[in-house]
């Protein structure tokens, strides 16, 4: 017999076990009046025309809120078991009011009322529009209640409803949007996950209707043929792109890459170039944005191999352009750098080193065997602050014919702006599998201190226009794309490797469209060079669900070894069991986790790509530069700190591990202890690994040392 529950939204958000049928909760001011419609019978129901109206013009605060992946759960119980067979939907255990932290379980409606209510009260006035990565469905992980697509679409339409509630005024009866609010959905938000037919589609016409204040009307066409458009947040300056992830996703298995013209991949970079070439033309710069990122190591990855080369080549050639890349879906908070010297896509469209996909369910290994991947490609970066500290005086007296040492450092970032490398930055996700994250990015608004809002207007140029796959004159010839940019991941896309086969020349790929680069005189784009609409730095937000959900537990009856032998995270309380039957949560808040701006370890000077590759060369080293190695003293002093009471604020909780190196597995070098690593990790997953935890990230092995990591680190789908 099958169990169903219907959710009521009480203060401790329980789930009433009955037997019927499952209802989603209306949201309290919700102008959704039905939550649930199914995909039949979709081409004839008809839907209310909005608009992305906002103001027309508002002063420009330089602020962006970026929100990923809820998972909202109508079925979590609280005080219900944290262990798989339950999911938090039944048994008794650890499950808080405001969601099981560290734990598989999602997310509960609890958690998300109180997450938006206090964007509501501290954010919402200060931002100047809303990246969400999507994800607003729950995990199908719990096999007595499948999930079905009422309620995957259920539950979407209740998160829209909080934005478009949360981001308009209360005394507005239409209920317009202040600020935009750019949307894209994730792996979870369709059946089965992870796979999406090439559109038109019914789950793309569904997602017209659910997101109908967020997407412009002149682009609704070309969503429902593909999941893809764009916003203009600063009208004529800056657009946010929404990118259709799932089509370059490995593990979706109705489409197959992005090489060849029949593939939906394909016509999504198709539209994508030619919209940032539009973009280019209008001097406006665009923001990108998805929700499964373009993670990519030297044995796996996430994208489709022929996706990855396509997106790393338009970022490359748009780099006048792109602004920056934001993503969700692996929940932890990291960074990507793409080198564009591995670029291998000009010849062959099925060319390149075979990787493995991420695996749908992450053992512990695999998980930390990425970020130790991660460091050891960046063990190799060079230092670009060295290149600039080499003064030009000095480049003058080398022997003539020989580079100065400043000339060699520049040639290997790509120039003094570091142009090899493009940035993806990826943010930890609000479901609880660590803790619950919000994070506020500044950018450089110099001369836009007040604009125009995102305008509904039809733009000169064609937003959508479905057939310009069959219009060849939109293409920029590959025989004309002679850019040196190029030649080079032409010609060093075997750099550094010790044997080097001899090769038959391959024959030109004839599916393969080349964007045009920046042109010559062009100045480096805001990616690269601070300037106007270049991202400043970002403050990360977390809730201590430890501290907040307030609940004393009865002692474990079950060891630790029996965790961390199984795949399903447990969380930290699991097979405990709450000393009061009636909960009692502190009142909800988000705190300060770090902000670039004044984190002494980062030392971000603002999120251009050269001041990425500096960190990146700073977490690689395994013997760490002068000032960041471990400070002992310093080490001590923060765990006092962090160990005082829990009434305390928390915002110091960021502490220093006592930890001992990996001996370099590629290398085999002794190393000390680097603390900007280690930060790394511990930011990584939220502060919520235990200090014996990162210290098996240090242990000198004489294997991998991950192998003996004693975490419970896992991911749903490749989401660490």
């Amino acid at each position: 017999m099958r169990i169903f529950a219907t959710c009521i939204p009480v203060a401790a958000c329980t789930c009433l076990l009955h037997q019927g049928s499952c209802a989603t909760p209306t949201p309290i001011g919700s102008t959704q009046n039905a939550l649930r419609i199914p995909l039949e019978g979709l081409a004839s129901s008809s839907s209310p025309s909005h608009h992305q109206h906002v103001p027309s013009s508002k002063r420009l605060h330089g602020r962006f809120l970026h929100i990923t992946d809820l998972h909202p759960d109508p079925f979590y119980k609280v005080q219900s078991s944290t262990e798989e067979d339950d999911a938090c939907h039944r048994g008794k255990g650890a499950a808080g009011v405001y969601g099981a932290e560290s734990s598989d379980c999602d997310t509960p409606f609890g958690l998300v009322n109180a997450t938006f209510e206090w964007i509501e009260k501290n954010i919402r006035d200060t931002v100047d529009f809303v990246i969400w990565t999507g994800d607003s469905a729950r995990h199908d992980s719990d096999e007595q209640i499948p999930r079905n697509q009422d309620e995957v679409l259920s539950t979407n339409r209740w998160i829209a409803g909080k934005f478009a509630e949360t981001f308009s005024k209360a005394d507005d009866p239409k209920n317009a949007l202040t600020i935009p609010i750019i949307s894209t959905f994730g792996n979870n938000d369709i059946l089965p996950h992870n796979i999406l037919l090439a559109g038109p589609n019914k789950w793309l016409k569904t997602y017209t209707d659910i997101w109908d204040k967020f997407i412009p009307e002149e682009q609704r066409h070309g969503f429902e043929r593909g999941g893809w458009y764009y916003v203009e947040v600063i009208p004529h300056k800056l657009a946010v792109f929404s990118l259709n992830t799932l089509y370059f996703f490995s593990h979706n298995a109705a489409v197959d890459g992005c090489a060849q013209r029949s593939e939906p991949g394909y016509e999504h970079f198709e539209w994508l170039r030619i919209q940032l070439q539009f973009m280019r033309e209008r001097g406006m710069k665009a923001i990108l944005t998805g929700h499964v990122p373009p993670a990519r190591t030297d044995s796996k990855q996430l994208w489709d191999e022929t996706c990855w080369q396509k997106y790393t080549l338009w970022l490359k050639q748009y780099r006048d352009v792109i602004v920056g890349g934001i993503y969700g879906h692996m929940n932890i908070d990291h960074f990507m750098l793409h080198d564009n010297r591995e670029i291998d896509i000009l010849e062959s469209a099925t060319s390149g080193e075979v990787r493995g996909l991420m695996d749908d369910e992450f053992s512990v290994q695999s998980a930390n065997d990425y970020l130790e991947e991660l460091r050891e490609h960046w063990s190799d970066l060079p230092n670009p602050a060295a290149a600039i500290k080499e003064s030009p005086v000095k480049k003058n007296k080398g022997k003539k014919g020989k580079k100065s040492k400043m000339d060699k450092l520049l040639k290997q970032i790509g120039g003094p702006w570091g142009e090899r490398y493009s940035l993806t930055n990826v943010g930890p996700s609000v479901v609880p599998n660590y803790f619950p994250t919000l994070r506020v990015i500044e950018y450089n608004i110099t001369g836009l201190d007040q604009v125009a809002k995102a305008s509904t207007e039809k733009l000169d140029w064609p937003a959508d226009d479905c057939d310009f796959m069959d219009d060849e004159d939109n293409y920029s010839d590959f025989n004309e794309a002679a850019d040196d940019d190029l030649s080079i991941a032409k010609t060093q896309r075997t750099e550094g490797k010790k044997h080097k086969k001899k090769k038959h020349k391959k024959k030109p790929n004839p599916d393969l469209l080349v964007p045009s680069p920046p042109s010559k005189s062009s100045p480096p784009g805001p990616a690269y060079s601070p300037q106007t609409l270049t991202m400043l730095g970002y403050t990360q937000y977390f809730a201590n669900l430890t501290f907040l959900n307030n609940v004393d537990f009865i002692d474990s009856d079950v060891s630790e070894d029996n965790i961390d032998a199984e795949k399903w995270r447990g969380g930290k309380h699991k097979g405990k069991h709450p000393k009061h039957k009636i909960p009692d949560p502190k009142p909800f808040q988000y705190q300060v986790e770090y902000d670039t701006f004044t984190d002494p370890i980062y030392k971000l000077k603002d999120m251009t790509v050269r001041s990425y590759i500096k960190l990146a060369h700073r977490i690689g080293q395994y013997k760490p530069e002068k000032g960041d190695e471990i400070d002992e003293m310093l080490k001590d002093l923060e765990d006092d700190v962090f160990e005082e009471d829990d009434d305390n604020n928390f915002d110091s909780y960021d502490h220093e591990v006592n930890a001992e190196k990996h001996k370099d597995k590629k290398h085999h070098r002794q190393h000390e202890k680097n603390k900007v690593w280690l930060r790394f990790i511990k930011r990584a997953f939220v502060g919520t690994l235990e200090d014996e935890e990162l210290h098996n990230f240090e242990k000198p092995l004489e294997l991998n040392p991950l192998e003996q990591y004693s975490g419970t680190i896992d991911i749903h789908d490749d989401e660490l």
